[in-house]
């Protein structure tokens, strides 16, 4: 046979004994065909090396079979495990994917690309940026104009909204629980950027925890980061300088806790015993710092997956646009990883 000429339905149907719309059936799973013709015309497909045509599947379902996927700062480790999440289950269900990435985190210019996707004709949106500042202010009104489903993540829940996070607040309930089982009572913060509302959630899990457990939650027991090593060098200085009593930090995510344990070795300190650490993410890296980083583990490839299997859910459900979508939101469950970091029973 030609290696170059594309095996075709018909001859499939020839070499099972069967008709061409049969074919078609085992091809799309329909259940209406006999197990032993099924099995006959499973063989005939292996053995002639028959590959199902994509597109025609998509002429014939009216479906492109298609998400678009947009993202940003894909140098980072959070988005790069989303987007891996979001890859597998796309493969896995089917589909695949049309990737667009933004320039910066708070971009608002986002109709060109809606368009953009639209004119692939996307069965469906995954929006995995997370959402800062005055970036999602188009969500209402541009989500019901799309009547495509759109499944946001990192964003906090909105009314006929539907998006996958994960419960930030929780994981930061779990960071501060922790730090007062081990007997520390004097609990700094070292926050995300303010304008992300994983930041501000991170943040509101320190104070209500502290006050909910009769201790006090200052401004001055707290210092602003934006995620990066060296911004945990700075605002762990300056909480030095401002909060003399710290005998503990909860850090908002693990490449800032990194600067933070470089400090505290400069300073002749010892961790845990003389400050406790609590970080967030638990990126790989995390279990080798020194000593070993005790952090709350947000498993964003889950985010991912999640997000492709509720995307999927809604268009296979027929809806048009025309009404709220249920869920409106999913909150994944963070876990604790305890390490050395923390664990010191104060005297």
């Amino acid at each position: 046979m030609n290696a170059n000429k594309r095996l075709t339905i018909k001859q499939v149907a020839k070499a099972a004994g069967v008709s061409t719309q049969t074919v078609s059936r085992v091809i799309n799973d329909r259940p209406d065909v006999a197990p032993e013709t099924r099995e006959r015309i499973q063989i005939a497909i292996n053995e002639l090396g028959y590959q199902p045509s994509a597109l025609a599947r998509s002429l014939i379902q009216q479906r492109s079979y298609t998400l678009g996927v947009v993202t940003a700062g894909l140098k980072y480790i959070g988005p790069s495990r989303t987007l891996n999440g979001i890859t597998s289950a796309a493969e896995e269900a089917g589909y695949s994917l049309l990737l667009k990435e933004l320039s910066r985190f708070d971009a608002d210019d986002v109709e060109p690309i809606f368009q953009a996707l639209l004119s692939r004709h996307v069965d469906g949106i995954i929006w995995a940026v997370p959402e800062v500042g005055e970036n999602r202010n188009w969500v209402n009104k541009l989500s019901l104009d799309l009547k495509i489903p759109i499944v946001y993540l990192a964003m906090e829940p909105k009314e006929n909204i539907s998006g996958v996070s994960v419960d930030n607040y929780a994981g930061g309930r779990m960071a501060i629980s922790h730090l007062l089982e081990q007997g520390y009572r004097h609990i700094g913060h070292i926050s995300g950027p303010m304008d992300w509302w994983e930041a501000r959630q991170r943040m509101v899990a320190w104070k209500d925890s502290l006050r909910e457990s009769g201790f006090e939650a200052r401004r001055e027991h707290w210092a602003e980061g934006n995620w990066s090593s060296a911004s945990g060098v700075q605002s762990v200085e300056k909480l030095f300088e401002q909060y003399l009593e710290m005998d503990s930090i909860f850090v908002a995510n693990d490449q800032m806790a990194l600067g933070v344990i470089q400090i505290v070795c400069q300073k002749g300190l010892r961790i845990p015993e003389d400050l406790g650490i609590v970080g967030f993410d638990n990126i790989p890296e995390s279990a080798f710092f020194c000593p070993p980083l005790t952090t709350v583990q947000q498993d964003q490839y889950a985010v991912g997956k999640v997000a492709v299997e509720e995307t999927i859910k809604i268009i296979e459900s027929g809806w048009q646009g025309l009404e709220p979508i249920d869920p409106k939101s999913i909150m994944l469950a963070p876990t604790l990883v305890v390490r050395q970091s923390s664990v010191c029973v104060k005297e």
